[in-house]
């Protein structure tokens, strides 16, 4: 049975769809079943895996508003054991056909709960919001990886995000964990960089993901390929950044043994 993760952060440009498609396709490369649902109606990480959305006939929208079953809607992707349930524009108008609905917030937990036996890993890309989508994202999660751009202002708003977390733990989803906070966008040039880094491992210390990905131009250049980062260019940094954050949740998640000094790729 699969573990669900969401990747959320209602602050756009943090690297949080970068992240899903790029953790995704590590976590297949190291042989994990992976499944993405795309649950931002951007599509981004549709399209970032090699997919026209402008041929998607039906996504996640129907799964959550018509009830369609999402074994009938995943695409398998160019990467081996990575497939999607991908995203259309119509999710925007969702969330206000979701308003009258019995149970509204347990939508996207009933769609998880028809496919997380075939897979290892689920992962959810939240829009960046905090509204019903993203609710419903997380009520359906074990846990949330929460992506920080290494720039100014990263911490602002996450108070919000951690409030919306701890209401879900209370009303929604008492099992709900966070993951890790993945710091995103660094440049060890900058002294800027380095101060967030600290800041926000003073803040969470042991949440903080030992991994931290740096910006790196094939990472910004893969999504107009349609390509993950690893098969756009497998000796990048950014693809050797995701794989050891691959590696790492598999650890935290005792998925994998492995000595210290094999947990990073150099």
């Amino acid at each position: 049975m699969a573990k669900v993760i969401a990747l959320a952060n209602q602050k756009g440009g943090v690297g949080k769809t970068t992240s899903a498609i790029n953790l995704a396709a590590s976590l297949a490369i190291l042989e994990k079943k992976v499944l993405i649902i795309d649950a931002d109606p951007q599509a981004n990480a549709t399209s970032g895996i090699g997919f026209d959305i402008r041929a998607i006939k039906t996504s996640i929208y129907e799964c959550l508003i018509e009830d369609q079953d999402p074994k009938n809607i995943i695409l398998n992707s160019e990467v081996e054991r990575l497939d999607i349930i991908p995203s259309h524009i119509d999710l925007v108008g969702a969330e206000i056909e979701m308003l009258n609905q019995p149970n509204r917030e347990y939508k996207l937990k009933e769609v998880v709960e028809k496919v997380k036996d075939d897979y290892d890993y689920v992962l959810i890309d939240c829009s960046p919001s905090l509204g019903l989508i993203t609710v419903n994202a997380l009520t359906a999660s074990d846990s949330v990886i929460i992506p920080v751009q290494c720039e100014y202002f990263a911490l602002e708003g996450l108070g919000k995000l951690l409030n919306t977390i701890k209401i879900i733990q209370t009303r929604l989803n008492k099992e709900l964990e966070i993951e890790g906070f993945l710091l995103t966008m660094y440049d060890p040039r900058l002294r800027l960089s380095n101060q967030v880094v600290d800041e926000v491992k003073k803040h969470f210390q042991d949440m903080v993901f030992e991994t931290i990905i740096q910006r790196n131009i094939k990472l910004s250049e893969s999504p107009s390929y349609g390509k993950p980062v690893i098969m756009y260019d497998a000796a990048s940094k950014g693809t050797l950044n995701y794989l050891n954050l691959a590696k790492e949740l598999l650890q935290n998640n005792d998925q994998t043994k492995m000595a210290n000094a094999d947990k990073i790729i150099d």
